[in-house]
């Protein structure tokens, strides 16, 4: 014989899940608890021809050889049942322990219900309206209708169908909000004159304790939940004296109290937000004082703004135009920035709505003083999130800078809405630290999250672990952008991807001798990976147009400063293998796995406490470009190389000039690529990496601040127009060379083996620079057009020359070429002299030089001006 079971005091999630389960096991028995809380009791005396339960007072005693436990890890008390029986569990209450030989179905969601309304679903099973109200009812009980907390997609997604499939909203209602009884009403007065207000870590908690009426015998959960609506604790543990027994219900509305652990301290259960527990034995004043014990040891510390502000904040000088603050949006995304004066001072904030307004009124010249919200809004590193949200209500203020506990007045990074948002979406602290799941599917794109699962289970069919690792996972925990998204396998990368292109199509590019493939994502694919979805994204093949799948290797060095050789390894030595141990972090991505951080090596110790350190202390001999690296990341990410790495850095230093040229200027390229480069390029200076690099190299403090000019150009639409994608590195490159000697930029330029077109660029620029210098103070437009008529197809080269003349004449020509001169022609073309009877040859490109100057100078503005000017020419010759 096979029965289903389900906890006593049943709500409507157990008595769901118990037909649920029958539904997918019909010669199941389903057999209804003792005790049954009043809603449902009232729902299944309404419906009761629609369901067949069996009730356990009426059941016999047979030889049992099947139990399936819903909603529940506990056997209860069942004739015949024997308390060695082994039993098969679905439920949602992760936290329980499993029991040796028993089969756990459990999974994270907001109701157990769910889980058996997924696999009625992919079962095909056709469900009558009653059942599929009486399973709404069992989702929306045990999720306040999908607003708890625990509430998870799954909910929705099941929820959702359930509607399709006909279940009445009306009913649900009904039996959700039942009005409590005269015994609940006096219960509930009772404990409302014994409640007690505690503070504790920053909550407030109500704890409230008394006697039952009288033969009361109603639930408790209903009192609870009225309670808790109309008090708005954050914490809320109430404890009734029954006959033979106490009841502890807890609800909690945060992360602040897992009040399923306080249940399980007193053998009951629960989930974080919701549970119970009978105090079997003892009175009420004990199990009152036990709680009073127990709250300060379970209760979290609060969040302080330390623990999830971003830091190095973006801001905004007053003086800019809003135009400027315009295209500083655009390229970084935010919504709103601080804004500062000379000193940097704080002075306001500058939210996208604001710039918004003021271009549709077409008034983007007013500085960003005029615009702005006016103030000084600002919170502590050590302030709690409480104080956080209060702020952001009372002031309107959407991003807080946060400034040094030391000094009010300078900004070290800044707090959002949506990282509160963020931070109410994660599950408990706890899981946090070792989950990333909600990190996950809040930080990537929606597209991308349907994607990541499909590939999730791609490779668990195929028992593939995969991960997402190093700077990715890095870029991730830290809330900054990453560009590129790889994928290590620890199985075989190519067979996944050939299983991925088999289900979703698209195409494969493999490397066999590294085990590496590429999977090439047409639109084609993503329709196939998002269809059934509700995500309608433009172009998510624009976004992510492919993605790299790379097998776990290892690598050894078979002598200092020589690139390593790579073998297949697990996991933990691939990521053993990496630069710093911030970049040897990893979350697993594989079936049930998806989300599960990997930290062997203290990343997550070292992100935290802002630490660049190696793993090991022949890191950088090793590999000596980790030295440049260090610097890279202590700058971009506003981290500290810890002593004992920055000791093995500079004793390491001298390798560097057994490594290639090519290596150190991808190094090099890659710093000159992002910001702050100033920062890292003076940091390498002071450590003396830059003399190791190449004899008499330093960084020069013009060179600092051509570096700063450069973005302020680029502002300009002209420039912009003309740089297009065009990368800015090789103008950075060339304004770091500018001030050295010309001795310096040649050795350099020959030990960092640069491109020959490289080489004749700055040689080119140098010469440009010298001629610019000694021109007339009125020059034609011809003369500087024929000047950097050269140039004219290498814009970015155009760019530096322009940024070392900044604010003179000669910046004024050099803008006037890009936006007008370099496009203006002469009217007349080399076949129009062949009509003319003019024989082809040399003089050709004289004559319409001498044309395209006229019409440079203003000598000629038509076509009629050039055929005259063309006589005469012809005759003066």
């Amino acid at each position: 014989m096979f029965i289903i079971l389900t906890h006593e005091n049943a709500d409507f999630d157990a008595i769901a899940s118990l037909w649920a389960a029958h539904r997918l096991h019909p010669d199941g028995v389903p057999l209804l608890p003792r005790r049954i809380n009043r809603n449902v009791s009232q729902f299944l005396a309404l419906y009761q021809s629609a369901y067949r339960f069996r009730q356990i007072a009426e059941w016999r005693r047979q030889h049992l050889t099947r139990v399936l436990l819903v909603d529940t890890q506990s056997l209860p008390s069942v004739r015949g049942l024997r308390d060695n029986m082994v039993a098969e569990v679905i439920d949602h209450h992760a936290h329980d322990e499993p029991k040796p030989d028993w089969v756990h179905h459990v999974e994270t969601v907001g109701a157990t219900t769910t889980l058996l309304i997924e696999t009625v679903r992919q079962a095909g099973l056709a469900i009558s309206a009653e059942e599929a109200t009486l399973f709404l009812l069992g989702i929306y009980e045990d999720t306040g209708a999908l607003t708890y907390d625990t509430t998870t997609p799954r909910d929705a997604a099941a929820a959702a169908w359930l509607l399709e499939n006909g279940a009445q909203l009306s009913v649900v209602r009904r039996f959700l909000e039942i009005p409590l009884s005269p015994q609940q009403q006096a219960l509930m007065q009772l404990l409302q004159s014994s409640a007690e207000w505690l503070n504790l870590e920053g909550q407030t908690v109500l704890l409230a304790a008394t006697a039952a009426p009288e033969d009361f015998t109603d639930e408790i959960s209903a009192v609870a939940h009225r309670m808790r609506d109309a008090l708005v604790p954050s914490v809320m543990v109430l404890l009734v004296a029954l006959p033979h027994y106490v009841q502890l219900v807890a609800r909690s509305t945060n992360d602040a109290l897992d009040v399923g652990e306080l249940a399980r301290r007193f053998g009951g259960g629960g989930h974080n937000r919701a549970a119970a527990a009978m105090l079997m034995e003892t009175d009420l004043e004990t199990a009152h004082r036990q709680v009073l014990d127990l709250l300060p040891q379970l209760i979290r510390p609060i969040m302080r703004v330390s623990e999830m502000m971003s830091q190095g904040v973006k801001t905004i000088a007053a003086d800019e135009t809003v135009r400027e603050a315009a295209i500083t949006m655009r390229r970084h995304g935010h919504e709103g920035y601080p804004v500062v004066d000379e000193a940097g001072k704080l002075v306001g904030l500058l939210t996208r709505h604001q710039v918004d307004r003021t271009l549709a009124h077409k008034l983007d010249h007013l500085p960003v003083s005029q615009v702005m919200r006016a103030g000084a809004v600002t919170v502590y590193p050590s302030d709690s999130i409480t104080r956080v949200q209060q702020l952001m209500i009372e002031e309107g203020w959407g991003q807080i800078p946060v400034v040094a506990d030391h000094n009010g007045e300078l900004i070290i990074g800044i707090v959002t809405r949506t990282d509160l948002l963020r931070l109410m979406a994660r599950p408990d602290q706890d899981s946090a630290e070792s989950n990333c799941y909600e990190l996950l599917a809040t930080a990537l794109s929606p597209a991308i999250w349907h994607m990541i699962n499909a590939i999730s289970r791609a490779a668990d069919a195929l028992n593939n672990p995969i991960y997402f690792v190093g700077g990715l996972v890095r870029d991730l925990l830290l809330g900054r952008d990453s560009a590129d998204i790889d994928i290590v396998a620890e199985g075989d990368a190519i067979a996944l991807v050939r299983a991925l292109v088999d289900q979703f199509g698209g195409d494969l590019r493999t490397h066999k001798r590294f085990g590496t493939a590429k999977w090439l994502l047409s639109a084609e694919v993503w329709q196939q990976v998002l269809d059934g979805t509700d995500v309608a994204e433009l172009s998510p093949q624009t976004e992510l147009p492919s993605i790299d799948f790379v097998t776990a290797r290892t690598e050894f060095y078979a002598e200092p400063t020589v690139l390593p050789t790579v073998q297949q390894g697990s996991i933990k030595l691939d990521l053993h293998r990496r630069d710093f141990s911030i970049n040897t972090l990893a979350i697993r991505l594989d079936g049930a796995h998806l989300g599960e951080l990997l930290d062997f090596y203290g990343g997550r110790r070292d992100l935290d406490n802002g630490i660049i350190r190696v793993l090991h202390s022949l890191s950088f001999i090793d590999d000596p470009t980790r030295i440049l690296r260090a610097v890279r990341f202590e700058q971009r990410l506003g981290f500290t190389i810890e002593p004992r790495t920055l000791e093995l850095l500079r004793s390491s230093a001298d390798l560097l000039p057994h490594v290639t040229g090519g290596r150190i200027r991808h190094e090099i390229e890659l710093a000159l690529a992002e910001e702050p480069r100033i920062a890292v390029m003076e940091r390498l200076d002071i450590l003396g990496i830059l003399e190791h690099i190449c004899d008499g190299l330093y960084w020069d403090v013009a060179s600092a601040d051509y570096f700063r000019r450069l973005p302020r150009i680029l502002r300009d639409p002209v420039w912009q127009a003309a740089l297009q994608d065009e990368s800015t590195v090789p103008a950075y490159f060339f304004l770091w060379l500018a001030p050295l000697p010309a001795t310096v930029q040649n050795t350099l330029l020959k030990r960092l083996r640069v491109r020959k077109t490289t080489e004749t660029d700055v040689h080119s620029l140098n010469q440009l620079y010298l001629t610019l210098q000694q021109l007339p103070a009125d020059p034609r437009p011809s003369e500087i057009e024929r000047l950097l008529r050269p140039f004219a197809q290498r814009p970015r080269a155009l760019l530096a020359v322009r940024t070392l003349f900044d604010d003179t004449p000669v910046a004024n020509w050099l803008d006037a070429y890009q936006r007008e001169w370099r496009s203006v022609r002469s009217a007349l073309t080399g076949e129009d002299l062949r009509e003319m009877g003019i024989k082809p040859g040399p003089q050709y490109a004289v004559l319409l030089d001498r044309l395209l100057a006229a019409r440079l100078d203003g000598d000629v503005t038509d076509e009629g001006d050039e055929r005259a000017l063309l006589h005469y020419l012809l005759a003066d010759a």
